[in-house]
């Protein structure tokens, strides 16, 4: 496959992994927690800092968990005025920026080069993010959209391109323009693992419904078989697999791959998904629930600014928000609701979590907490902004969209739209109308009007209320956050700037296992913070340089009969501490591995 080189590419290309992790620092009185709640990063997050470094702090709680990103980042038109400075560490790489343009403009023949050096790290930290079934959507112009592409062929995989989406964003001509009227953007569109896109989602339409069967009366309800097996290449799909009845097949089909990895895959046979033939012996299937398939016809590439809002509507939507605030200290280049709605509208279900980590004036946030109140959801978002407006701007749109805001005039809100043809209307028009009037007497008592209309092949219904004072709020909550010091191990050497243990817990644990750690319990007698489908971890810490001195930081025989009494599946453990009273050899043969903190090398220099 053809690569895209450019300038710094060789010192950016793992730059990611020497990012040190942050803890993130709950602000509360910045924040806006559920009544009765205490802030938490178990909620909708707002984390003000670098990006880059905010992205590495969310690893150990959310790597493999995010289910679409939709990302908004600099076009690099040379007019933004957007920095590069990742304190790479190559000398080269630090010599060429100090002598070159920062801010970023359009004289800086580099500009490009800079825009893919920000972009690349960043990616595979999104990459990391996502989960298996997540996608990443990347709104851009003719200034990057191709060089974007060929980076996002290579770090995703070319396998994993799904779509290049048109946002036609000019709801008028530009009669200034020098040649020709730019009047749409792209949306590149990849997914994670392309075979679970395929898998959750096509469409749904009465051929396709009838086809769905429930042989072995699942409470799921019905289900259609999908190809375990597929083409494209993933390192993590040559396993074998053994049936129920015993048999044994040692990979896939010549040529092919399991599009599952085998962890993922035992997980889904313990769920039922896995459907073996009638007799248990057969090559298995993944099960796909007719109620796990979305509603509606296959996207189309093109979005018209009819369907999903214009510049110009973004920039009228946020003045509402803050009619309030001087228009000239207002997000310049905001992206429409509607835009971001149609996003969620394909990518996401009702407890997905939507990351933003170029979050500007909340958009993201707003469009998820509005697809909520539509349709009784739980989605939850994720807010990265770097810039000083990140609580007057970002966290403001999103304290005041959902407590409601200052305004007077007619809100009109889109409740539902509907691809709708003369034949299909005929087919199933009293369900197009029974819903219809479900609309009307669910939310009718929260507008003063619903109207409805069918134009180009397009059904509305749109509720409309006239408001004087304060608009409605949408509901929910967010924690606000920061970024803290650099969880470093080494500083253990020296007792100062010591991570928390949930801070610890959770690198430990990411670092040990390429995975994520949901919720770190209290420190327990054994250690134990969490576990994997092979490792039980454990962390013997406290964040006291006198405790680490001690013989209480070490791991010994006692707390070894611990970590083995509780050990039910006999899986591994891995131990975390600062020192052991015993022999690796004992410690292996009692299924143990030790890894060592490094405050014992300064336990030992005396310091």
């Amino acid at each position: 496959m053809p690569t895209l080189e450019f300038k710094g590419k060789q010192f950016v290309y793992s730059h990611h992994l020497g990012v040190p992790f942050r803890e993130l620092k709950v602000i509360s009185d910045k924040s806006l927690p559920a009544k009765n709640q205490e802030p938490s990063l178990d909620d909708n997050l707002i984390i003000q800092g670098d990006n880059l470094e905010a992205l590495k702090a969310l690893l150990p709680t959310h790597a493999g968990k995010v289910d679409c990103i939709f990302i908004d980042p600099p076009y690099n038109t040379g007019n933004e005025g957007w920095c590069y400075n990742d304190n790479v560490r190559s000398p080269l790489m630090r010599e060429w920026l100090k002598k070159s343009a920062n801010p970023v403009d359009k004289e800086d023949l580099e500009r490009h080069d800079k825009w893919l050096c920000m972009m690349w790290p960043r990616l595979q930290l999104l990459k990391e993010l996502l989960s298996e079934r997540g996608s990443i959507w990347i709104t851009l112009d003719d200034n990057e959209a191709q060089r974007c592409k060929m980076m996002l062929d290579e770090i995703f995989g070319e396998e994993n391109f799904v779509a290049s989406c048109i946002w036609h964003k000019m709801d008028s001509p530009k009669n200034t323009a020098r040649y020709f009227s730019e009047d749409h953007d792209y949306l590149l569109v990849y997914t994670k693992n392309i075979a679970f896109w395929e898998l959750n989602h096509l469409p749904r339409t009465d051929e396709m419904i009838s086809r769905y069967q429930n042989p072995d009366n699942d409470p799921r309800g019905p289900w259609l078989l999908s190809d375990l097996d597929a083409r494209n290449k993933y390192s993590k799909g040559l396993y074998s697999i053994t049936t129920p009845k015993g048999r044994v097949i040692q990979g896939p089909p010549k040529g092919k791959y399991w599009r599952i990895s085998e962890e993922k895959f035992k997980e889904m046979d313990q769920d039922g998904r896995i459907w073996w033939g009638a007799d248990g012996n057969a090559d298995p299937n993944i099960k796909r629930f007719l109620s796990e398939v979305r509603d509606g016809v296959v996207p189309q590439t093109i979005w018209n600014w009819k369907d999903v809002g214009s510049t110009r509507h973004a920039k009228t939507e946020i003045l509402k928000v803050f009619s309030d605030t001087d228009e000239r200290e207002i997000f310049v280049t905001p992206k429409p609701k509607a835009l971001v709605a149609r996003v969620l509208a394909i990518a996401t279900d009702k407890n997905s979590l939507v990351l933003d980590s170029f979050a500007g004036s909340a958009t993201t946030a707003h469009a998820v907490l509005e697809a909520n109140k539509k349709d009784d959801g739980n989605r939850r978002f994720i807010l990265i902004e770097c810039e000083d407006y990140a609580d007057t701007l970002t966290a403001e749109r999103v304290r005041r969209v959902i407590n409601g805001y200052p305004y007077t005039g007619t809100q009109r809100e889109e409740l539902h739209r509907e691809n709708i043809t003369w034949s299909t209307f005929e087919k199933k028009h009293s369900k197009v109308l029974d819903h219809v009037a479900s609309i009307e007497n669910l939310q009718g008592h929260e507008y003063d009007k619903i109207s409805k209309q069918i134009k180009d092949g397009v059904l509305t219904v749109t509720g409309e209320r006239k408001v004087k004072g304060t608009a409605p709020g949408l509901g929910g909550s967010f924690t606000y956050c920061t970024l803290g010091e650099p969880i470093d191990i080494e500083s253990l050497l020296t007792g100062t700037g010591l991570p928390t243990f949930d801070a610890l817990a959770r690198y430990v644990f990411y670092t040990a296992t390429g995975q994520s750690l949901a919720k770190v319990g209290e420190p327990a007698p054994d250690g134990f913070i969490g576990e994997t489908d092979l490792f039980r971890v454990h962390l013997f810490y406290q964040p006291d340089r006198e405790w680490l001195r001690s013989n209480e930081a070490a791991l010994n025989a006692e707390r070894v009969t611990a970590i083995e009494q509780n050990s039910k599946g006999g899986k591994r453990a891995i131990v975390f501490a600062v020192a052991k009273f015993m022999s690796q050899k004992e410690l292996t043969a009692r299924r143990i591995e030790f890894c060592q903190l490094p405050y014992a090398v300064h336990r030992i220099l005396g310091d």
